[in-house]
């Protein structure tokens, strides 16, 4: 992945070494990798080379970066895996243009790959998927919504996150395999990939600020609707659901640091974290038990094991 960015020690002038620095930023950071990890072993477990998938599995990471660098901007973030979002360091002028350079640069990869036509429609539906998921997010949260379901939610994540952290790797590594990926990767996928925004949500409130990377509450201050608010607001006196609207209708620079930690001890004492945490793992227990009897039936045993493994992790975790 990073071979496939610009280096500032190779640069013309003085801005464009900066470009580079702020292409390269978030990719050096490092972060998990799940889904890049994924989609290797997924395609190494259908029968594909290494040398095939690793170029299809940068730009799916890139396409994470790209697509996180967007995110903080949207949701006016403050931090990004430990340290300040990109647009805190650079301004959302620059930082947005570093999100659309790497977009670029992701289908700049896969083109130089020779990817397959199903493997680039695959990319296509994964950023069209992500966006009408974050646009659902956003417009909720721009005209006020709380009148929302667990339905809402769980629509909203299935295309926000789940499809591409769980089925797009999984769908992907069979195609680049040039295998038709099982029906069952996406059904098993979708309730994997929830149980992971589920225990994102989850950790964002409980989770150790060290090992979490992102701010502690930030969901909170953004005014996100996630399954923890939607479950303790439907449960909620009304006095005390009016004092939270009023807070989650309030812009991010004006909230007040007492309310938002009413609302976060409110959201932790009531039982509704651990309501969602039942809920991941309910979906994990799902999504393995339909992917079990499919994998075992792959040529790779042994990669397909490591993705098993992987995809526990990915509700199991603590960052």
């Amino acid at each position: 992945m990073l071979e496939a960015l610009p280096r500032p020690e190779q640069a013309g002038r003085a801005e464009l070494a900066e470009y580079a620095r702020l292409l390269r930023d978030y990719p050096e950071r490092g972060g998990k990798m799940l889904r890049g990890m994924l989609l290797v072993y997924a395609g190494l477990a259908h029968g594909a080379q290494l040398e095939q998938l690793l170029p299809v599995a940068a730009a799916l990471e890139l396409f994470q970066n790209w697509a996180l660098i967007h995110d903080d901007i949207e949701d006016a973030s403050e931090e990004r895996r430990g340290r300040p979002a990109l647009h805190r360091l650079y301004g959302m002028p620059l930082a947005l243009n570093a999100g659309d350079a790497l977009h670029a640069r992701m289908w700049a990869m896969l083109i130089e790959a020779r990817a397959s036509y199903l493997v680039l429609d695959e990319f296509v539906r994964v950023v069209d998927l992500t966006a009408q998921g974050q646009h659902l997010e956003m417009s909720w949260m721009q005209t006020h919504r709380f009148d929302l379901t667990e339905q809402d939610y769980l629509l909203m994540c299935a295309q926000k996150a789940a499809y591409y952290t769980a089925v797009a790797p999984l769908r992907l590594g069979a195609l680049s395999a040039g295998v038709e990926p099982p029906a069952t990767y996406i059904e098993a996928g979708l309730n994997l990939g929830i149980g992971f925004q589920i225990v994102d949500d989850v950790l964002n409130l409980e989770g150790d600020p060290v090992k979490y990377g992102k701010e502690i509450a930030g969901d909170l201050w953004e005014g996100k609707r996630t399954l923890i608010l939607l479950r303790w607001l439907s449960q909620a006196s009304e006095p005390e659901r009016i004092r939270a609207e009023t807070l989650l209708r309030t812009p991010r620079e004006a909230k007040h640091p007492e309310e938002v930690a009413w609302l976060h001890r409110r959201l932790r004492e009531s039982g509704a974290v651990a309501y969602a945490q039942a809920e991941a793992e309910r979906r994990l227990a799902a999504g393995l038990e339909a992917l079990r009897p499919v994998l075992a039936e792959l040529p790779d045993q042994e990669a397909a094991q490591t993705m098993l493994r992987l995809l526990e992790s990915l509700v199991r975790r603590e960052a």
